[in-house]
């Protein structure tokens, strides 16, 4: 017999995959609903379930009918810091991120679904950490991330066990989708000297996103967000690991934060001439990019029993994945 049945919305994209795989392993059922196309022929099992549809575009008996009979749902959808939309750039993303689940949680309540995990961004802990950079002041994109997480606990109240997990830079890879650090790894294989800012990140194997997802499903506690990661990297060292998987360690040349921010001002010219603005402030954003946005995961990892390690093949998936 199984444990019980999930929903993935979004589930054939980078993390869901890992989620369902996951889940699988675990004796779970699992049912996607995605956006068409597959990304890849026999990507599945045979026993998941898959329906290719827009979820902004079906009513809600539809989703609630897709919903009804799942113990969980996970939402691995949305939109994403890399998205440019027309100016001014909040609507768009309050669209797909904060009323998506506003709706979904709506739903999946009304559905009798005991369980949501959704999957956010590390920037939304930073926000709660660091105060006094106002991040969701500045960036459309995190202030869509708060408020999310916001509407998600405020909807599932005591009847539904809904979580965060917030997510940091994930490499690997999966069929059929080019990783999302291909124009960078493109950028590493082409210059002799790499240019870079100051600061670092968090970084994890996918593979370990899979687990947290499960974790959460199988032991998270309705009402919490759990900060998800594994390995501490300087940029610097990040994109030294990079050039040395792809060949050759080359110098990473750290710009002073003056000169990164007059980039992000170009940047942000560009866009507002194109009549688009990105979720990040291009400007804000280098105090950001400059700091050591920095966890320590070991809180999550109790909770959840996700692995740690495994970056390094994870790094040299990333990089054959991009070609």
């Amino acid at each position: 017999m199984t444990k019980g049945k999930v929903l993935i919305i979004g589930g054939t994209g980078f993390l869901g995959y890992y989620a369902v795989r996951e889940l699988l392993k675990r004796n779970y059922a699992v049912s996607i609903l995605s956006l068409p196309p597959l990304p890849a022929e026999g990507l599945f099992a045979p026993e998941v379930e898959i329906v290719l549809a827009d979820l902004n575009k079906l009513t809600d008996a539809e989703v609630e009918k897709y919903l009804s009979g799942h113990d969980a749902v996970i939402f691995a959808a949305g939109a994403d810091d890399r998205a440019t939309p027309p100016a001014p750039a909040y609507p768009f993303f309050h669209k797909y991120n904060v009323e998506a689940t506003r709706r979904l949680a709506t739903l999946a309540k009304q559905a009798g679904v005991k369980r949501m995990v959704v999957l956010g961004s590390y920037f939304a802990y930073f926000d709660r950490a660091w105060p006094e950079m106002k991040l969701k002041e500045h960036h459309p994109y995190i202030r869509s991330r708060v408020e999310q997480e916001e509407i998600l606990f405020e909807i599932a109240g005591s009847e539904m066990d809904a979580m965060v997990l917030e997510l940091p830079y994930i490499f690997g890879s999966m069929p059929g989708r080019k990783p999302i650090w291909t124009p960078l790894l493109h950028y590493l294989a082409a210059t002799p000297v790499l240019f870079y800012t100051h600061g670092g990140t968090n970084c994890v194997a996918v593979e370990h996103i899979g687990e947290a997802i499960a974790g959460a499903v199988e032991f998270g506690k309705g009402g919490e967000r759990y900060v998800i990661g594994d390995e501490n990297l300087t940029w610097k060292e990040l994109l030294g690991r990079l050039s040395e998987l792809q060949g050759k360690r080359k110098s990473v040349v750290t710009l002073p934060n003056w000169m990164a921010t007059l980039a992000g001002a170009g940047l942000k010219l560009t866009l507002r001439l194109q009549g688009k603005e990105s979720g990040l402030d291009p400007i804000q954003l280098i105090r950001l990019q400059t700091a050591m946005t920095f966890f320590d995961p070991e809180l999550a990892r109790t909770v959840l029993h996700f692995g740690s390690g495994g970056l390094e093949a994870a790094l040299q998936k990333t990089i054959e994945a991009a070609g």
